[in-house]
């Protein structure tokens, strides 16, 4: 037989758990797991689709492919297939051990397949500012062969549990039998999901995606397979706790408002109405304006509410939901999940925008909620679900023996636009290890400013600008910012704009300059180099190539018109609907895109660094590593530190700390 290069995989499933709840480790972990069709073509050539749910067995040098690391595995979303894969191999007593030596430790690693030797379409898709669905990649491409849109209707017979009724005779699940026809086009369906996958790699066979980012997906893969501890019985605790809080949250409230539903928006702005106080919304925003000013009885309401409307409990559910046999949720990073700079995508638990922590005493806290001890809780912290949502970051715990070490860079994106923009002030802040949000007042101001200390007040003011106007924002970046919450007036906004523009000459001629070189490259196809990226346009596609190597890309860019009449670039993409629709940029935004996707590169290189340590997790800057008590934080901070060869004169600095459970310290 020929030697095997790649493999195109596409496979139908079916599990009793949810997969969109769930995700797709725990879906594989179910008893009730198994494979119905493997839709498959080696090398380009002819799709073949194994009915598995029929008897029909994967051919023997397919099935010794899956598991030799030599040979390429390509699907779209290829982590459903692996991991499907790896529970229905180990289900035959297929080992998945790579040294094939039976060792303790090597077989205990291995509970999934090799990610080394799989790639991924939707990856791959993804590098070229595409969705990441295959219906979607299919459309955006005008593929010949696009994905059946009948396979919705098809998943949701064959591959989930069916509600037993009297007309299919009480049955809880669909076999072909019960629907031969269906049946027919279903292996169809599966047939064509293998084509099209096929059919967008030749489409981008011209833009190639290189062995470092490939890496990087393998590291995330990982990381993902991995997973980390949960403390499940914290998890459970809180759930009772939150469920007896929000039951007597609810019936304090009716008890003084008399309403049916306190939680009906309506009911409760109507209550308000009723008693002087009128407001259209009752956004977290809206409730603090008017407990500024509401009369004592309806501020113990909007209290009451307020605690009510904390939606802690929800983070704690998807924990149970997702939980492994061993303890352990995987799963919840997406890479490349967006698509403009490459960053990471929080799945499942949304690691990405976990509530923060600033109770004092955290393990105190946290050891009275496993106690499940209520009363205890509501004397000492009074609001129950705040303390909830406070302890959520808790629930995430390494091995028994081990420590999590937490390290991250700082203010990694003002060193990364400082870099480039060339602005020498600000690098020298970071080489001194120096406070940006400081030395920004005293720019702005002229004076010294000192945390805790002189001018100590103008730090808050140099901290909202460094965040609201880094990237062309302006009075309404500030304000959506929260500058007058803060305590800013209206007419220092302005000012506040003009002194960090002044400030900063070189940042805002860096947005200008990047916008003079998308323009060059839309407008006139020039390929232009400068501030180390390079801008050009071909094949329908605007690229910006970032210092790492790496492309960020701009799918059928135009010169369009921006709000103010003046000219802008609109290109296709994922926008804040979800949908693919016209967007439009111009030079700060692109700036922003770069800024991003070069941190995230940044981080991508720690990792690489740092591979050989046990990453349970990442958080915007951060790491999170599963070590034993003797491992130095100062080394893993140092390493972390280190900057990437393509980024010469670039100043970094990785702070780190080490905690029994995760926390923000």
């Amino acid at each position: 037989m020929n030697v095997l290069n790649d493999i195109s995989i596409d496979i139908e499933t079916y599990s009793d758990v949810n997969l969109a709840k769930c995700g797709v480790y725990k879906y594989a972990e179910s008893p009730n797991f198994e494979i119905l069709l493997f839709g498959y073509a080696v090398d380009g050539g002819k799709v073949s689709v194994i009915d598995l749910a029929q008897g029909e067995k994967i051919p023997p040098e397919i099935f010794d492919a899956l598991t030799d690391d030599s040979v390429i595995k390509w699907a779209f979303n290829a982590n459903f297939e692996r991991i499907c894969l790896s529970s229905y191999l180990a289900d035959l007593g297929v080992s998945l051990d790579p040294f094939h030596d039976n060792h303790l430790l090597s077989t205990e690693m291995a509970q999934f397949l090799n990610p080394e030797s799989w790639r991924c379409s939707m990856i791959w898709s993804a590098t070229m500012g595409l969705p990441l669905s295959l219906e979607g990649v299919g459309s955006v491409l005008g593929l010949e062969k696009q994905k059946l849109t009948e396979g919705k209707e098809l998943i949701k017979y064959f591959c989930q549990p069916c509600t037993p009724t009297k007309a299919n005779g009480g049955r809880t699940r669909n076999l072909p039998s019960d629907a031969p026809d269906k049946w027919t086009l279903f292996k169809k369906y599966n047939r064509r999901d293998v084509e099209t996958e096929m059919g967008i790699k030749a489409r981008l066979a011209k833009f190639p995606v290189s062995g470092s980012v490939w890496d990087e997906y393998h590291i995330d893969q990982e990381i993902n397979d991995r997973g980390v501890r949960l403390d499940i019985n914290l998890v459970e605790k809180a759930i009772k706790m939150d469920a007896r809080s929000r039951g007597e949250l609810t019936a304090t409230i009716k008890k003084i408002t008399s309403l049916d539903n306190p939680n009906s928006v309506q009911q409760m702005k109507q209550w308000l109405s009723d008693n002087g106080l009128e407001t259209d919304s009752l956004g977290k925003k809206a409730v603090a304006k008017l407990l500024k000013t509401a009369p004592p009885e309806l501020q113990t309401v909007l209290k009451l509410r307020q605690q009510l409307a904390k939606s802690s409990v929800r983070k704690y559910q998807t924990m149970q939901k997702a939980v492994c046999k061993d303890g352990r949720a995987r799963g919840m990073f997406q890479f490349y999940g967006a698509s403009r700079t490459g960053r990471w995508a929080g799945r499942l638990i949304q690691m990405q925008n976990l509530p923060q922590n600033h109770l004092p005493d955290l393990a105190e806290a946290r050891a009275l909620v496993k106690s499940g001890n209520f009363d205890a809780v509501k004397m000492l912290y009074e609001d129950v679900p705040d303390t909830l949502s406070q302890l959520i970051r808790t629930a995430f715990i390494p091995k028994d023996g081990m420590l999590f070490y937490v390290a991250d860079f700082s203010a990694i994106e003002a060193r990364v636009i400082a870099w480039y923009a060339g602005e020498t002030w600000r690098q020298k802040v970071f080489e001194d290890g120096g406070d940006i949000y400081c030395a920004s007042a005293s720019q702005m101001f002229h004076v010294p400013v000192v945390k805790h200390g002189v001018n100590g007040h103008l730090r808050q003011k140099g901290k909202i600008a460094e965040l609201a106007l880094g990237y062309g924002g302006s009075v309404g970046a500030l304000k959506a910012m929260g500058a007058i919450e803060m305590g800013l007036k209206e007419d220092e906004l302005p000012p506040l704009v003009d002194a960090w523009r002044q400030t900063n000459p070189h940042i805002v001629k860096f947005w200008w300059d990047v916008d003079h070189a998308a323009m060059e490259a839309v407008k006139h196809k020039h390929t232009t180099s400068s501030y180390g990226l390079t801008f050009s346009c071909k094949s329908g596609m605007l690229f910006i190539r970032l210092p790492s190597g790496r492309n960020l890309a701009y799918v059928k860019p135009r010169v369009g018109t921006n709000k103010f009449g003046g000219e802008c670039i609109t290109y296709e993409g994922v926008g804040a609907t979800k949908k693919w629709e016209w967007l439009s940029s111009y030079g700060p935004k692109f700036v922003e895109n770069i800024v991003q996707a070069t941190s995230r590169d940044i981080l991508c290189y720690a990792m690489k660094t740092l591979r050989c340590c046990s990453i349970v997790m990442h958080v915007h800057d951060e790491l999170i590593i599963e070590a034993d008590p003797d491992v130095s934080l100062e080394v893993i901070c140092e390493q972390m530190g280190r900057t990437p060869p393509w980024a010469k004169d670039l100043k970094l600095r990785a702070d780190g700390y080490t905690t029994p459970f995760y926390k923000k310290d």
